[in-house]
This record gives C-alpha cells, structure tokens and sequence, in this order.
C-alpha cells in the first residue's frame, strides 16, 4: 500500500485528506496574498482610501492566517510520506 492509493489503512486515509486540505488552504493563501498585492498596486496608482486599506490588510491577514496551518501541515505530510518510505512501510 502506498501514501497515493491509501486503501483501507485509516492512517493513510487521514494523511491524504490532510495533504488535499493542506493543498486547499496553500493555494486559497497564496491566493489571497496575491489579491492583496494587487489591492495595493490598486491603491497606490488610485490613492490610498480607507477602505482600500482595509481589504489590503485583511487579505493579508486573512491569508496569512489560512498559509501557516496549510504550509505546515503540508511539510508534515510530506515529512510522514518520505519517513514510511525509508522505513519500507
């Protein structure tokens, strides 16, 4: 049984479905930060109101917020991954 065809094993089985939501939030993270980036260019050229402001720092927080957990879970899944390949699980 391998981490890509989890089968029956409930290990694998929750390992992947933290790797897709890990993948999930990495993505909907970067996203967000990315928006951000764009919400300032915005406000840079368009000057700066209070509630272009307000969506640049909430994307930034919000994607923050959302890319910590997702990077971290999904180091965790891959460092589980390459650990039960060296030990030939």
């Amino acid at each position: 049984m391998t981490a890509d065809h989890p089968g029956d094993d409930p290990v694998l089985s929750r390992r992947a479905r933290i790797g897709r939501l890990a993948e999930t939030g990495q993505r909907l993270g970067y996203g967000l930060l990315g928006f951000a980036i764009i919400a300032f260019v915005v406000g840079a050229v368009a000057g700066f109101r209070s509630a272009v402001v307000t969506v640049v720092v909430g994307a930034l927080v919000a994607g923050s917020a959302v890319l910590l957990p997702a990077i971290v879970a999904g180091y965790g899944v891959k460092a589980a991954d390459r650990d039960d390949r060296r030990g030939g699980r």
